[in-house]
């Protein structure tokens, strides 16, 4: 699996303890400082760590069976670029999980700095299946802007 914005690692490191057949786990950040602190609490083999952004995934096609992210895609300079990405690196039907502000609530946003940014979930859908992404569902998480979407690569 690929953490895409993995941060301090956390989520890797959590997923690694849950799934202990999972063969590869890795992480990119675009923050030295995020990697560096992902990479000294790495304690497990399967666990990596690198410097990059979703737009430049540096990783062979068909690499991984789960490709997740958690609130790093508004901060992503080309959304459109860094779905293409995630896809191209996922197995044929492999998966997404999407987890960033996605609400109406976030609409006056798009008129000013936010403008190019998908905070809502058409947006997110339009860029999604341009991607190749399809079977999006979404999911409603405990907060009021926070929300997931999970799709899959066609088999």
């Amino acid at each position: 699996m690929l953490d895409v914005g993995c941060g301090t690692g956390y989520l890797l490191r959590t997923l690694a303890g849950r799934y202990p057949m999972a063969e590869q786990l890795s992480g990119i950040d675009a923050a030295p400082q995020m990697v560096a602190v992902a990479e000294g609490s790495a304690e497990d083999r399967r666990l990596t760590f690198s410097l990059g952004v979703a737009e430049h995934l540096d990783y062979a096609d068909d690499t991984f069976d789960l490709v997740v992210s958690t609130t790093s895609f508004d901060h992503w300079t080309d959304q459109q670029a860094g779905l293409h990405e995630c896809a191209r690196v996922l197995t044929p039907g492999g998966h997404l999980v999407l987890v960033d502000q996605f609400s109406w609530w976030l609409t006056p946003t798009l008129f000013t700095s936010r403008r190019a940014k998908a905070r809502t979930r058409p947006r997110a859908e339009r860029l999604l299946r341009r991607a190749g992404f399809g079977s999006l569902q979404w999911h409603r998480l405990h907060a009021v802007i926070i929300n997931a979407v999970t799709a899959r690569t066609p088999p």
